[in-house]
């Protein structure tokens, strides 16, 4: 159960970061960026009377059905309450702060800092395995089936969108729409890498015994146990070997150091861990 409340912690505030993002930089300057969002802005400039938080809605409605086909119920629920939220958050955004234009006047300047803000959201939505409707389903679909990079796979699904912007706008701003696009589809790998980094980490200390029961007993994670012999000493010497969080490796490291200064330690940033204690290999 506080698995599930975390996860939803963690979609609610990448809504709120997408939503931010969207309606305060995106929006004013017409830049639609993809996905069913993008498609809301273009559809709003031909038909001003609909609110895009509206449009979004509707739009998802078709896309929900081949979410649950191709991805299964799980992904699909917490997609519904990403995709209600998102447009909720949006239409709330257009009563409470309504956008008579721009913050800056620099489309440039705009584009960049509503794709990072938004992006860093939907790596959040994402990395808990949910969409915010819309072309991420299509997205996640890729990704599963075919193996590609959630962000590349959001640049591919998107270019349709950008191509109307470019009809609905202008040459100019569908090309910085087309810059977004790209540069969303890469900060959104960026972000969900950084946030499933952990440390692989190999120490060999004469306080074997001692560090191996704080992994275990401590820190709740296995170790693996290996033999291996000194160039210099041909001492044979056992090296232990674990996968942790960055917060417990912190804390395997400062034990370490004070109960044997002289250990050797390595360590390496793995991107993705799968299998029991870490991300379900099934995901």
């Amino acid at each position: 159960m506080g698995k599930i409340i975390k996860e939803y912690i963690f979609i609610t505030i990448g809504l709120a970061l997408v939503a931010a993002g969207f309606y305060f930089f995106l929006v004013p300057n017409d830049l639609a960026v993809g996905g069913v969002s993008g498609l809301a802005i273009i559809i709003n400039w031909y038909m001003p009377g609909l609110t895009i938080g509206a449009i979004m809605l509707v739009l998802n409605v078709i896309l929900f059905i081949i979410g649950f086909i191709f991805i299964g119920s799980s992904f699909g629920v917490k997609t519904i309450y990403s995709s209600i939220g998102l447009s909720a958050m949006i239409w709330l955004l257009e009563k409470l702060y309504p956008m008579s234009g721009t913050i800056t006047n620099d489309l440039f300047l705009e584009l960049i800092f509503g794709i990072l803000i938004g992006a860093v959201g939907l790596g959040m939505v994402f990395n808990q395995n949910a969409s915010t409707g819309g072309t991420d389903i299509i997205a996640k679909i890729l990704n599963r089936y075919f193996h590609l990079d959630i962000g590349k796979a959001l640049l591919v699904a998107d270019f349709f969108v950008t191509v109307l912007a470019v009809i609905a706008f202008g040459p100019k701003v569908g090309m910085y729409a087309m810059l977004g696009v790209i540069i969303n589809g890469f900060t959104i790998d960026a972000v969900i890498a950084g946030m499933n980094i952990c440390k692989k980490v190999e120490v060999v200390s004469s306080k074997g015994e001692d560090i191996k029961r704080f992994i275990i007993e401590e820190l709740d994670r296995g170790a693996t146990l290996y033999t291996a012999k000194g160039a210099y000493t041909n001492d044979e010497k056992e090296i232990i070997t674990t996968v942790l969080g960055k917060k417990q490796f912190i804390r395997l490291r400062n034990y370490i150091k004070d109960i044997d200064k002289k250990a050797f330690i390595i360590t390496y940033n793995v991107h993705e861990t799968l299998g029991e204690g870490f991300k379900d290999i099934s995901e």
